[in-house]
């Protein structure tokens, strides 16, 4: 059997600055819903100053202190009543800060998702095909799935609260005497100690973060519709698997390979945290106490307290900032997601009424491809014109509609609306002068009449949006759901939402177009999906709202181009031939091989491609 394979992720060691990324985050917070950063730090100075400081050490103190100079029960009884009423304050102010964060808590994911969220929609196409920039992408939204603005507060108040209790236990204790300084120090390097095991967890976690994309791929996969027919009658679900089983085995084999350092980190921060100022200060102690008689039964109690005191605030802080330096790590990638700079920018004209569109020595190659998809391609099509763009699979059809949209920009030559690069244009006014229908159509989980238009509709835009469905030929099938247009897509939100058919969802789509104002139609493949009296019929509706204005038609389908004004043939990303359909067709070249081989298999003859007209 082949050995299975897993996925490694190889990443070069980037410095990242901790302090920087941390400040980061708290600004997005505090630019965000400051009530969240605000009451991070009150509680727990509130909560840490209270347990660690007044209620282990000051409140000991004091009382032992009473007992110890034979004060009477009135103070005693006192001094127990102010440290009651102050706990009770303590309480309160915990509950209202931590009821305050839960509310502000979800303010701030929703802003920063809203921010998320407007990026991604500025980033360029290729951002989504290129696996590097993907899987930053998913790091950096780990950050809200994981709550880490809420951990990042509540760590950072924890170490402010927490290097307070710790300076005002270890002055209690150096009253008493200096020495014991020399036990609690060493806690100070627990600080250094989890700022490179936290490097290493996040080493760790980056190094997964393919494998567990892959698994939350197939995981997601298997309780997809689209996937289910597929899923039972092949073989599919057993690659799947496997990817799977491989992506779990490369997790357990970077868990192994961290797994040593890791321990050994944790061993070194409990030597500095727990041995040296355990055993140290007890041994000393306990020599004044016992055999020196040079301590106080209270100074005794204080100092044994201290211990566990600077422990409890010590591993508090160092996991916390353990915490917030692992987290440094995951900001860089948000940070660096909102920093990407789109390399598809917008240029400041306005597009005006459509009069031409032409390609003149565009060659483009998609990135990290080894050869051009397109090459040295020129054409030109004038306003009003139909054109029918034609070619086999990979023949660099779907390429030329990505660069005439912006998706992509052309690697060499340049692209012309209305004799100016388009490169000028603004991207809005660019994109939204095309009334475009793709292949690879999607309809989202929103009602019918929001799917045709794409915004929220009012009553008399329903009416268009009507008009468009049943253009596109689709009305009959959702005026008689019990709903109408305002029917759901899908059942994923809904549960008298509907799933439609391929081709009832690709009229759907391209009912957008019918309900759209454009000047250049920009259709490709947009009966891939329909049977060929639902194509005929969207044919004809195409040929009525596109009548006056500029068509670009995509196919493999040629019955279509013999409508057209010009017809442009092309083959490996060149441009083979260009002409009509009469034309191309005295020709004999590509197209009239093309044509007669379609032709031949809808009458039933068969045709030798070797044969010439």
């Amino acid at each position: 059997m082949a050995r299975t394979r897993f996925n490694e992720y190889r990443d070069p060691d980037k410095k990242v600055p901790v302090f920087k990324n941390v400040m980061y985050a708290l600004k997005l917070v505090w630019q965000t819903d400051k009530r969240l950063l605000i009451c991070s730090f009150v509680n727990m100075s509130a909560d840490m100053i209270f347990s660690v400081f007044l209620q282990n050490i000051l409140f000991l103190k004091v009382l032992l202190g009473i007992i110890d100079a034979k004060g009477d029960f009135s103070e005693f009884v006192k001094n127990l009543v102010l440290f009651l009423v102050l706990s009770v304050v303590i309480k309160a102010i915990n509950w209202t800060s931590n009821y305050i964060k839960q509310v502000s808590v979800k303010g701030v994911l929703k802003g920063l998702n809203n921010k998320v969220f407007a990026k991604a929609i500025e980033l360029d196409v290729s951002c989504y095909e290129d696996p590097e920039f993907y899987d930053k992408y998913q790091r950096a939204t780990q950050i809200l799935a994981w709550g880490m603005f809420d951990s990042v507060c509540s760590n950072a108040g924890s170490i402010v609260a927490g290097i307070i209790s710790l300076i005002l236990v270890i002055g209690t204790v150096t009253s008493i005497n200096p020495i014991y300084l020399l036990f609690l120090l060493p806690v100070s390097l627990v600080f250094a100690v989890e700022l490179y095991k936290s490097k290493l967890v996040y080493k760790r976690d980056k190094s997964m973060t393919t494998n567990d994309r892959i698994k939350a791929y197939v995981q997601r996969t298997v309780f997809l519709k689209d996937y289910s027919k597929d899923m039972r009658t092949s073989n599919i679900f057993a690659v799947l698997m496997d990817r799977f089983t491989a992506a779990i085995d490369g997790n357990v084999k970077i868990l192994r390979n961290y797994g040593v350092k890791l321990f050994l980190y944790s061993m070194v921060s409990s030597l500095f945290s727990d041995f040296i100022p355990t055993i140290g200060t007890y041994a000393l102690a306990g020599y004044q106490f016992v055999f020196t008689k040079q301590m106080t039964v209270s100074a005794f109690s204080v100092v044994i307290s201290s211990v566990n005191a600077v422990q409890q605030a010590a591993m508090r802080v160092a996991q916390s900032f353990e915490g917030l330096s692992r987290a440094a790590f995951y900001f860089q990638n948000l940070r660096d997601f909102f920093d990407y700079e789109p390399k598809i920018t917008s240029g400041r004209l306005e597009c005006g009424e459509f009069e031409s569109l032409e390609f003149r020595n565009v060659s483009f190659r998609y990135p990290s491809a080894k050869k051009n998809s397109i090459t040295d391609l020129s054409f030109r099509i004038d306003k009003g014109e139909t054109v029918a763009l034609v070619g086999v699979n990979g023949a660099g059809k779907s390429t030329i509609v990505k660069l005439l949209l912006r998706f992509y920009d052309a690697t060499e030559g340049e692209i012309l609306y209305n004799g100016r690069n388009i490169k000028e244009y603004d991207l809005k006014s660019l994109r939204t002068s095309y009334g475009a229908v793709f292949q690879d159509y999607r309809n989202f989980a929103v009602s019918v009449f929001e799917n045709v238009l794409c915004h929220e509709c009012t009553e008399e835009e329903k009416v268009l949006a009507e008009t468009a469905l049943r253009q596109s030929g689709i009305w009959d099938k959702i005026s008689s759901l019990p709903k109408g247009g305002d029917t759901v897509l899908t059942r994923e939100f809904e549960n008298d939402g509907i799933g439609l058919s391929g081709g009832e969802n690709q009229k759907v789509s391209t009912a957008r177009l019918f309900a759209k104002d454009f000047q250049f139609a920009v259709l490709d493949e947009p009966s891939s999906a329909l049977d060929p009296i639902a194509e005929y019929n969207m044919y004809q509706s195409l040929i009525e709202v596109t009548k006056g204005k500029t068509v670009l038609y995509i196919s493999h389908r040629l019955s279509s181009a013999v409508l057209s004004d010009k017809i442009i043939v092309i083959g490996g990303g060149k441009l083979l031939e260009m002409g009509s359909h009469a034309e191309l067709m005295a020709k004999g070249g590509e197209y009239c091989r093309m044509f007669t081989l379609q032709s031949s298999s809808y009458n039933g003859k068969e045709v030798n491609e070797n044969e010439e007209d």
